[in-house]
């Protein structure tokens, strides 16, 4: 399961393997007898060769901003708070364009005015059929 669940979120993220294991030499991290990462290494994680240490999960993890259960498949990734996501370090882009900082809180703050302003909106009653706009041009 964790080499599937790794390859899926590498992949998804459009991440070269070299890519990787240069993010991850970049973590800092605590421990004394820390190694580099070599595109390799993952290599051999993906295909279920070798297996990570405790510290590698953990700064895999932390990476692709998951928890160390659902890197393990011990857990499922049912649910993601775009809040958090929103207020992390992490670069975020939407159709391929890189949000700015202000890209980010703005959007943040159409979310959140959403979410708190709909008790507060009327809302027609819900319909199987959905609208359909007349998007035609006339030619007179």
């Amino acid at each position: 399961m964790f080499s599937e669940r790794l390859r899926a979120l590498r992949r998804g993220q459009h991440i070269t393997l070299e890519q990787l294991a240069t993010a991850l030499n970049e973590q800092q991290s605590v421990e004394a007898d820390d190694h580099s990462n070599t595109a390799s290494q993952i290599g051999n994680w993906e295909r279920g060769i070798r297996t990570p240490s405790y510290v590698e999960v953990r700064k895999l993890a932390e990476y692709f901003d998951v928890t160390m259960d659902y890197l393990t498949g011990k857990a499922e990734r049912d649910e993601y708070d775009l809040g958090r996501l929103f207020l992390s370090g992490k670069q975020l882009s939407f159709n391929r364009e890189l949000l700015s900082g202000r890209d980010r809180y703005e959007i943040y703050q159409l979310i959140d005015g959403y979410l708190h302003g709909k008790e507060n909106r009327f809302t027609a009653p819900e319909t199987n059929q959905q609208e359909e706009l007349d998007l035609h041009l006339d030619d007179h």
